[in-house]
């Protein structure tokens, strides 16, 4: 099988089965691989090593060995004389061999003729007639002539064979601990993962958003983890707080619901009976009826503001928020608000529809409890303020004023739905900014919004040299 074959077939594997299966196989290949390498390599390395020794041996014989006997005891035909120990052969340059040994060495004339020069030894496998491997080495004798001795490569292969079958049980060992390790390790290194999955399986199965997962370390499955948490975490913030806002709407819908209906029962019950009630009466109940539906009106429009989400709203731009509280004024004033102004400019990043909401939110606000009206509002630095004249607040209903559809006790009988300042508290948080409501000094109160921003215009200082 081919690299590509190869590549391919653990790409198809490694795509089935589950997580902790892939990555245990691709482990201990991975492993078994890097193992069977260096037994191959371990291998073709002793091979060699041993093939140098069997040189050296070979060498030194030669260098120690009686050449001169050598050749006296070759007999004229060229067989072998009377020679206790190893293989050795005479060669010369003319092709013709004298032997002495065991068994006769066969030549290989291309590759040994290069001893017939006085220079390095002549290292090569070879054979006897018979058959049998050898190693060969041959040296210059004299000129014309050169010496071939050989050992034979049976024990090198008896080694070898011993060798092979080492390194083979090592390697299936090897691969058999991988596949272990492979295991343990995918055990150990999924253990968070499936934590994870179990944990979003029951949210799924229960919708029970409480859940929380352990987070151990710093890792990526730890990240993993705790940003699963913080998600979580927020969507069970979002949804308490949209069953409050159902909750809070309900109880909010049900009073000018009731009076619709009870005046709506009594015309009803004034034509089918016949008795025409007081004209009086009866504008003063159309007149409430109307109040009511301007009522919840406002108090549909204010929970569409307050249920759109963080998400659902128009891009935000660069806008001058002088300009955005400019026109929140002209609204004011139109509504019959006493408004006074100090401005400066300032740029800001936000929706100018929910800012400029919040700001005549504000003054609205400040205006239903100033006598006449009267509205002071001041931006400076990015600092809005809007103080009005009237009683002020008690200390301990400050830190609830932004909450949805709360209501100071004296201001239950003005109109509104209480969620005025729950809409402004949304909208400078999409625009990065915060807002709070205090007393003012020598009376009324003062709400500050505060805005990140420049004094110039980010286009405007791109322009400039």
């Amino acid at each position: 099988m081919n690299g590509t074959g190869l590549r391919a077939r653990l790409r198809n594997l490694s795509g089935r089965g589950s997580l902790r299966t892939r990555l245990t196989l691709l482990v201990t290949v991975a492993v078994a691989l890097a193992i069977a390498m260096c037994a191959g390599l371990s291998y073709f390395i002793l091979q060699d090593r041993l093939r140098g020794n069997l040189d050296m041996t070979i060498k030194e014989s030669l260098s120690q060995g009686d050449k001169g006997y050598l050749e006296h005891n070759c007999s004229p035909d060229g067989t072998r004389g009377p020679f206790a120990e190893g293989m050795a052969t005479l060669l010369s340059a003319d092709g013709t061999t004298c032997s002495i040994g065991p068994s006769p060495i066969m030549p290989d004339y291309e590759k040994d003729k290069e001893a017939f020069r006085p220079c390095d030894p002549v290292y090569r496998d070879g054979e006897t007639r018979d058959g049998k491997r050898l190693r060969v080495v041959t040296v210059n004798f004299k000129p014309g002539v050169a010496v071939m001795e050989a050992r034979p490569y049976g024990y090198i292969e008896y080694t070898m064979r011993i060798a092979a079958l080492m390194l083979g049980g090592i390697t299936v060992l090897g691969v058999l601990g991988a596949a272990w390790a492979g295991l343990a390790i995918s055990r150990t290194a999924l253990r968070p993962v499936g934590n994870l999955t179990r944990a979003v399986e029951h949210i799924a199965q229960t919708e029970d958003l409480d859940t929380r997962i352990p987070v151990t370390g710093t890792d990526e499955i730890a990240r993993l983890s705790s940003s699963f948490n913080a998600m979580t975490a927020s969507l069970a913030g979002s949804r308490d707080r949209q069953k409050q806002l159902v909750a809070d709407a309900g109880h909010e819908l049900r009073t000018p619901l009731t009076t619709l209906r009870t005046n709506i029962d009594l015309l009803l019950r004034s034509e089918q009976t016949g008795r025409s009630l007081d004209p009086g009466a009866k504008e003063r109940l159309l007149v409430n009826v109307k109040a009511q539906f301007a009522e919840l009106s406002t108090l549909v429009a204010d929970l569409l503001q307050l249920a759109r989400g963080d998400t659902d709203h128009e891009p935000h731009v660069e806008l001058g928020f002088h300009e955005v509280v400019t026109a929140a004024v002209e609204r004011a004033r139109l509504r019959g608000a006493e408004v006074t102004t100090d401005l400066q400019p300032w740029y800001a990043v936000g929706s100018s529809t929910s800012l400029e909401r919040a700001v005549l939110n504000l003054i609205d606000n400040a205006a239903k409890f100033s006598p006449g009206g009267q509205v002071e509002v001041k931006l400076h630095g990015g600092r809005l303020t809007v103080r009005d004249h009237g009683p002020g607040l008690p200390e301990d209903e400050l830190p609830y004023v932004f909450e949805r559809f709360w209501r100071s006790p004296s201001a239950r009988g003005l109109p509104g739905s209480g969620l005025g300042l729950a809409i402004v508290k949304q909208a400078v948080a999409e625009a990065g900014g915060t807002v709070r409501l205090t007393n003012a000094p020598g009376g009324g109160a003062i709400a500050t919004i505060q805005l990140p921003g420049t004094l110039i215009r980010h286009s405007e200082s791109d322009k400039s040299p």
